[in-house]
């Protein structure tokens, strides 16, 4: 028989059930803070560019502390990551999807154009793509989230919407859906171009127009 092993002096078990629970240090983080600073570094992202965007420009817009932002992202990179994230998120939630099933063909295309330039062709988001595209070099990995959350979901959408607008019977089923959808989201890179300013009020409007007509079957014309 082996001798039961005892514990060292002083040392208490505890029985987790009975144990006093573990307390955290710090305050829980302000919801507004990290929206002012989110805010300030996508404005910064607009205006300056990934590479001119400082720290120091971003807690000075923000009005917030240094140790206030770097306890919350470690580096620029990490921050203008969710500053893209925040930019795209509140463009989706600004625009949800409309009932387009429920819209006469044409119409339905119109809209569906026109949420393009809304979700990520506006005067806002427009900087951020040359931003991040004048980034790419060095920071590849903005450009690819800039594609992944943003250009593509907005792709497919319009994509989808051509889709159901064909399995309607409205959309001929020769057409190239993949180039129409290029050409509406080149329109609005094209007009910014050119002009520096968002694209007019009936830009949707005018890009469907010329479109449909090369689309659609004959009784939906």
């Amino acid at each position: 028989m082996t001798a039961e092993r005892t514990p060292h002096r002083g040392s208490r078990r505890r029985n987790p059930a009975t144990a006093p629970p573990v307390r955290t240090s710090g305050r829980p983080r302000d919801p507004a803070i990290e929206e002012a600073i989110l805010l300030a570094a996508r404005n910064r992202l607009a205006s300056d560019g990934y590479s001119a965007m400082t720290i120091g420009d971003i807690i000075a817009d923000a009005g917030v502390t240094r140790p206030t932002l770097y306890r919350r992202w470690s580096n620029k990179y990490e921050l203008a990551l969710d500053a893209l994230r925040h930019a795209l998120r509140r463009r989706r939630e600004a625009h949800p999807s409309p009932q387009a099933d429920r819209l006469p063909p044409r119409e339905a295309f119109t809209e569906a154009v026109r949420r393009l330039g809304l979700r990520q062709c506006d005067s806002c988001m427009m900087p951020l793509h040359g931003s991040f595209m004048g980034a790419a070099e060095r920071e590849p990995g903005l450009l690819q989230q800039l594609r992944e959350h943003g250009a593509q979901p907005c792709r497919e959408e319009l994509l989808m919407t051509l889709v159901r607008l064909q399995q309607r019977g409205a959309v001929r089923t020769d057409s190239d859906l993949e180039t129409v959808v290029r050409l509406c989201f080149g329109s609005y890179f094209a007009h910014y171009l050119r002009t520096g300013r968002a694209t007019p009020a009936d830009h949707a409007q005018r890009v469907a127009a010329a479109l449909w007509p090369t689309i659609a079957t004959s009784r939906s014309r």
